[in-house]
């Protein structure tokens, strides 16, 4: 399936049914697209705000038949506001600065994410990503992306612009930068660091980057209603999600689930 509305407009395709890794029986299909041209930027960041997500080179949305259970999420920053937890989890984290770098894929990161995979998620599809697949993640983009590096650093006053030997890395996101937000693509952790709360942290860190920057929102991907998997999206509120009228702010009752 192709859509061509004019010389730029991205060409549009349908991949074939396979079983969806969310839900137990269903079939998934995507619509996705290749973010090649010159104006790869504007087409993501258009894409991105119509519910599509970045994975290297592509831009893509799911497209199932009889299913709309994956729903695109984003945290809309002036009206989001730190809870006790939310604050809690930001002391315990004051030891960490974040440094941004370009997409780059290094030793240090492609160790945290083996780290991250065998012990949170040992069989899922990623689990037997090499070194190359890693750097292919990270690097091929063409659009405005960053690799967020999260290093403990022993005197937090330190404000020394790179890591000391004695410094650690233990969290990283991948993240694009839209014209209206910051949308996470992939982010891990040291698992071992679970008092951290590192996922949460990111998230929060990244509202905070988004606030900074003058961005109206952070994306989160899909969240899916009753998936273990992708609960903890909902904790965070306000929460706005796509749907058939446009971006719409959840029901309290489902942030709190």
């Amino acid at each position: 399936m192709t859509h061509h509305a004019g010389k730029t407009a991205p060409r549009f395709y349908l991949t074939a049914e396979t079983p969806c890794p969310y839900l137990e029986g269903k079939m998934e299909r995507k619509v996705f697209t290749h973010l090649l041209d010159a104006d790869a930027d504007a087409i993501n960041s258009m894409l991105t705000t119509a519910g599509f997500r970045r994975s290297q080179t592509i831009a893509y949305k799911p497209a199932c038949d009889g299913c709309s259970a994956c729903v695109s999420v984003r945290i809309p920053v002036d009206a989001f506001e730190l809870t006790t937890s939310y604050r809690r989890i930001l002391r315990k984290n004051r030891d960490l600065v974040r440094i941004p770098r370009e997409p780059m894929a290094t030793e240090p990161q492609y160790e945290l994410l083996h780290k991250y995979l065998n012990q949170r998620h040992a069989n899922g599809g990623m689990s037997d990503m090499d070194d190359d697949d890693f750097a292919a993640m990270v690097e091929e983009t063409t659009v405005s992306t960053l690799m967020f590096e999260y290093w403990t650093k022993p005197d937090p006053d330190d404000d020394a612009a790179e890591p000391l030997g004695r410094d650690r890395l233990i969290a990283t996101a991948l993240t694009d930068v839209i014209d209206d937000g910051l949308s996470m693509v992939y982010s891990f952790f040291d698992p071992q660091e679970h008092a951290r709360s590192l996922g949460t942290y990111m998230i929060l860190d990244h509202v905070a980057k988004a606030r900074e920057l003058g961005l109206p929102y952070v994306y989160l991907g899909y969240w899916i209603e009753g998936c273990r998997k992708m609960s903890y999206k909902a904790r965070y509120r306000p929460l706005e999600a796509l749907t058939m009228e446009g971006w719409m702010r959840l029901p309290s009752e489902k942030a709190r689930a």
